[in-house]
């Protein structure tokens, strides 16, 4: 062989081998090029998200609506069970779940979360006129919280740390504030968000321990994917939300659903 005809035969080596690799895969040139986003989270999680009267609303909507907005795409909403949601994304049912998730070192090494949308701290509820005060009172007692959260998991390590706590699962917050109500359980842990959120609308039945918040300080984001297809449509993600942030809107909407502000980390915390 000549050594023209070896240098056509190695370019053309070059070439097949070059198509033979797969482009990589990019989440956020998918969402833009399919014009929507598709996502999942639990209607039954105020103030984040609720159904009323039909609607979907809450402090999720709201804040997705404006980064959808933000990256020009439409959001397609999908009231999917939070115990099917991590598992449904792994899969690829849907691009992100929006339903506030509790950012944990276990879960970072597992998924790629966004940078914070709310804070996530664990917080106990207890019946109006109930004894109870402070954290510590809830030894030797019946604690209701949802299954396979992050509260669940503090919650049962602080019972461990008090001796011995009784936990009963739900599958939504909204069930086991029922049973509160109903005298079948001493407290609720939840998030502080959605304590102080019950508690308001609800003063006659509901109220906080003094002090409400217990263990480490947590911070709710959304997630995605890990790897680095999803890098790109997370990064985009969390421009929306500083953007969002930085010109007044988040605050707003913080307001408008929580009643207060919270200064959130402008990064996804690490542990």
């Amino acid at each position: 062989m000549t050594l023209t005809k070896s240098i056509k035969a190695a370019l053309l080596g070059l070439t097949a081998l070059t198509l033979a690799v797969p482009a990589m895969a990019d989440q956020l040139a998918d969402v833009k090029a399919a014009g929507k986003i598709v996502t999942a989270t639990d209607m039954h999680y105020a103030p984040f998200d609720m159904i009323v009267n039909g609607e979907y609303q809450g402090m999720t909507k709201d804040l997705f609506d404006g980064v959808t907005a933000e990256l020009g795409v439409s959001p397609v909403y999908q009231d999917i069970p939070w115990t099917a949601e991590l598992p449904g994304l792994e899969v690829g049912k849907f691009d992100i779940v929006i339903a506030p998730v509790t950012i944990t070192p276990e879960r970072l090494e597992r998924y790629t979360f966004t940078i914070p949308i709310a804070d996530a701290t664990v917080s106990l509820i207890k019946p109006a006129g109930s004894d109870l005060v402070k954290p510590e009172d809830i030894a030797g007692k019946t604690v209701g919280v949802q299954q396979g959260t992050a509260q669940f998991k503090q919650l049962s390590a602080f019972g461990d740390s008090l001796g011995g706590v009784t936990v009963k699962e739900y599958g939504t917050n909204d069930e086991a504030f029922a049973d509160l109500a109903a005298g079948r359980l001493d407290a609720v842990a939840a998030s502080m968000p959605n304590a102080t959120t019950l508690v308001k609308a609800r003063p006659e039945q509901f109220a906080l321990f003094e002090p409400a918040q217990f263990g480490e300080p947590t911070y709710f984001a959304w997630v995605l994917r890990p790897g680095e297809d999803s890098a790109s449509l997370a990064e985009a993600i969390n421009a929306a939300l500083l953007k969002m942030t930085d010109d007044g809107r988040v605050k707003d909407i913080q307001e408008k659903w929580l009643g207060a502000y919270t200064e959130l980390p402008r990064e996804v915390p690490k542990n």
